[in-house]
C-alpha cells in the first residue's frame, strides 16, 4: 500500500483517475490533477513547501520530487513526463515537458512548455529552459530545437501512461 501521509495537518489531494503505485510515497502539501500517475518507488515529498502537479502528468519509477523550506515550492504543469529516477526540486515545469531518466532540475529553474531535458542532464538553479528546445549535459545547455516528431511525442506520452496505469486496475 502506498505511503500517503499528512504533514503538519496537510494531506495530499488527488483528483479523479490517478494511479498511485502501491510502494510510492506521497506526503504533505501535494496536489495531483486528473489522470496523473505516480509509479513504483517514486517519492513526492511536500513536507517543507508545496508541490502542485497538473493533469495527465506521469511521475515514473524512482523519481524524487521535493522543494526547499521557505524558498521554493514545486509546480509541475499538464502533460509532463518525468523519467525514471529523475529529481525535480523547487522549480517550475510548464506543460508538455519531458524530463529524461536520471535528470536533475534544481531550485528556481523554469522549464517552459515544449522542452525536453535529456537523460542525465543537470538543470542548474535559476536556469530558464526556453520553449521548443532540447537541453542536455552537465550543466544542461540548449542543444537544438525540438522536431515536429518530438512535439508529437510530448503530446502522446502522457496518454500512453494513462493506458499503462489502466493495466493495474
Amino acid at each position: 500500500m502506498a505511503c500517503i501521509l499528512p504533514v503538519k495537518g496537510i494531506s495530499p489531494k488527488f483528483k479523479d483517475n490517478c494511479f498511485i503505485a502501491p510502494n510510492c510515497t506521497i506526503v504533505g502539501d501535494v496536489e495531483l490533477g486528473e489522470h496523473c500517475s505516480v509509479w513504483f518507488n517514486a517519492v513526492v515529498r511536500g513536507d517543507v513547501n508545496y508541490i502542485r502537479i497538473g493533469n495527465y502528468t506521469n511521475i515514473q519509477d524512482g523519481v524524487v520530487i521535493h522543494c526547499t523550506y521557505q524558498k521554493a515550492g514545486t509546480t509541475i504543469g499538464n502533460y509532463v513526463n518525468i523519467g525514471h529516477q529523475a529529481m525535480v526540486h523547487g522549480c517550475v515545469v510548464h506543460d508538455y515537458v519531458l524530463i529524461g531518466m536520471g535528470a536533475i532540475v534544481m531550485d528556481n529553474a523554469v522549464l517552459e512548455s515544449h522542452v525536453i531535458i535529456a537523460a542525465g542532464a543537470v538543470v542548474l538553479e535559476n536556469t530558464v529552459c526556453e520553449s521548443g528546445y532540447l537541453y542536455a549535459g552537465v550543466p544542461a545547455k540548449k542543444i537544438k530545437a525540438i522536431t515536429d516528431e518530438q512535439r508529437l511525442l510530448l503530446q502522446q506520452l502522457p496518454h500512453n501512461y494513462v493506458l499503462y496505469s489502466s493495466w493495474f486496475d
